[in-house]
C-alpha cells in the first residue's frame, strides 16, 4: 500500500494545472460555434490531466496511482491532437500552438518515467 500523496506536491500535477489555465485562456478566442465542440473537448482533455493525477493520489496503492497517471497520459495525447486541429482550422496561432505543444510534451515526458517507477 502507498501512502496517500498530496497531489499539489507533485510537479507534473502543477504543470498540468498551468496547462489547463492556458487552455482556458486561449480557447476564449475560438469561434462561438465551437463552444460545445472543440472548446469543450480541449477543456475536458486538459482538465483530465491534473484531475486524474489528483484522483490517483487519493488511491491506496502505487498500482492505482500508475493507472490514473496513464489516464492522464492519454488525455495529454488527446489534447495534443486537438491543439493540432485547432491550429489547422486557424483558431490557434502557430506560436500559441508551439508553446502549448511544448507544455504537453514536457508533461508526457514527466509522466512516462513516473508511471514506470510506480509499476516497479
Amino acid at each position: 500500500m502507498a501512502v496517500v500523496r498530496d497531489f499539489r506536491e507533485i510537479k507534473v500535477w502543477g504543470k498540468g494545472h498551468q496547462l489547463t489555465l492556458m487552455i482556458y485562456q486561449v480557447t476564449k478566442t475560438f469561434p462561438r460555434d465551437e463552444l460545445y465542440g472543440l472548446v469543450s473537448q480541449m477543456r475536458r482533455s486538459s482538465t483530465s490531466i491534473p484531475t486524474n493525477i489528483a484522483e490517483g493520489c487519493g488511491k491506496g496503492s502505487d498500482a492505482e496511482l500508475a493507472r490514473f497517471m496513464q489516464i492522464s497520459m492519454g488525455s495529454a495525447s488527446e489534447l495534443e491532437y486537438q491543439l493540432l486541429l485547432a491550429k489547422d482550422l486557424g483558431y490557434l496561432q502557430p506560436d500559441d500552438h508551439q508553446k502549448l505543444h511544448r507544455a504537453i510534451v514536457e508533461i508526457k515526458m514527466m509522466l512516462g518515467p513516473f508511471i514506470k517507477k510506480l509499476r516497479g
